[in-house]
């Protein structure tokens, strides 16, 4: 059968102990909280990511606490005027998802853990912290610490989905490679109706040279809807300046008149980084998820892609049972690592410098660029199998 460990009950560490689990193994999960965080956090599932969730049963009952969104928009925030609106449906022959769909990221968590507690072979271990491992040839031993006092397991496999201070990476000596950007991004749930107001789309991306935003509807808790407003902070201003009544209302304002009539229900800032692990894998444990590469949230694609790596790596770990050969195992941690550098980092970098441009030669050009793109279905369809990570999966896994 084989035992997977699977340290941190997140969203990546949900879908690679539903995966195992489905796929025969033992599985079990650590988790440090006692419960699922519902912080604002990732929230957008592409095309890719659905048809694996889809896979895995999961589709249907995200979708029910969610909301789909078929379009997405560039707007030039200085003149409040659409750019460009682009459309998922041109991928209708390509994914049986042409759509995304806005899920808060803890709701995914929720409902893994309820249908892992449901699974004879699995057990889910909450207020369970890890704090060190050590492997074998044949085996690896994972040591926690509960509230009750120390907890030693043994299995076959340690996963490490334990977020972006990785106690499992730093525990296998990884280096997280990459820089942290100097500005922190600055998130403002508001109950303002951004798309009754200025007829945006559920998902919009707001070039200035001055002050970019992204904006997007999420369902919340209640399914009623807010809407999440990330922007970076400004040069010399505190954290405490940022998240105040006044900048917070300057901020809404900026993008829509009248949104910071809107109640505000969340504040949040934090820092950013763009870090990919230097190895995937050590032996018998393998990072996934944040755990194993961080970036900027322009575009939504660090979750998709951690899901990516959870799916990928119990395949993996499923074919080596069968064949007991190594090179797929390593061919994991290429593939995963490659993959990463090239579509999410390349990426999500590609789309910060897009909205923040400040020579307007250049701005001109990109935005520009944007409405050509939304000229054609086919420019569509080639820009959108990229952003929704349709075309990393579809690379063959030879390349790795």
């Amino acid at each position: 059968m084989g035992h997977v460990i699977v340290v941190g009950g997140g969203p990546v560490g949900v879908v690679a102990a539903l995966a195992a689990a489905r796929s025969g193994f033992e599985v079990t999960v650590l988790e440090a909280a006692e419960q699922v965080q519902d912080d604002p956090r990732a929230s957008t599932l592409h095309p890719s990511t659905l048809e694996m969730l889809d896979d895995l049963g999961l589709v249907d009952e995200l979708i029910s606490v969610g909301l789909v969104a078929r379009h997405f928009d560039f707007w030039d925030k200085p003149s409040r005027s659409l750019v460009a609106r682009l459309d998922h449906d041109v991928l209708r022959h390509e994914t049986r998802f042409p759509f995304v769909v806005q899920t808060e990221q803890h709701k995914l968590a929720r409902i893994g853990l309820h249908r892992l507690a449901e699974m004879p072979n699995v057990e889910v271990r909450l207020g369970c912290t890890f704090t060190s491992l050590e492997q074998s040839a044949d085996s690896v031993v994972v040591h926690a610490q509960t509230a009750d006092g120390p907890v030693r397991l043994t299995g076959d496999w340690v996963i490490g989905c334990d977020g972006g201070r990785s106690a499992v990476r730093k525990g296998l000596g990884i280096e997280f490679e990459g820089y942290t950007w100097p500005e922190r991004f600055v998130v403002l749930t508001s109950l303002f109706d951004f798309a009754d107001a200025m007829s945006c789309s559920y998902r919009s991306y707001f070039a200035d040279p001055s002050e970019w935003s992204n904006l997007f509807k999420v369902a919340g808790e209640d399914l009623k809807g807010r809407w999440r407003v990330v922007l970076p902070t400004s040069v010399g201003e505190s954290d405490e300046q940022a998240l105040s009544d006044e900048a917070s209302m300057q901020r809404l304002e900026r993008i829509c008149p009248g949104a910071s009539q809107g109640e505000i229900v969340h504040r949040k800032i934090y820092r950013v980084h763009q870090r990919v692990a230097a190895q995937f894998r050590v032996g018998r444990a393998f990072l996934a998820g944040d755990a194993a590469h961080v970036n900027n949230p322009i575009g939504g694609l660090g979750l998709n892609c951690g899901i990516h790596d959870a799916v990928e790596l119990l395949e993996a770990l499923d074919d080596f049972r069968g064949s007991r050969n190594e090179d797929v195992l390593d061919a994991y941690e290429r593939r995963r690592r490659d993959l990463n550098i090239r579509y999410v980092q390349q990426q999500t970098v590609s789309n910060k410098k897009r909205l923040e441009e400040k020579d307007p030669v250049v701005r001109a050009q990109r935005l520009d660029e944007l409405r050509a793109i939304a000229s054609s279905e086919e420019s569509q369809r080639v820009f959108l199998r990229r952003t929704s990570l349709l075309e990393s999966v579809r690379e063959p896994h030879a390349s790795a």
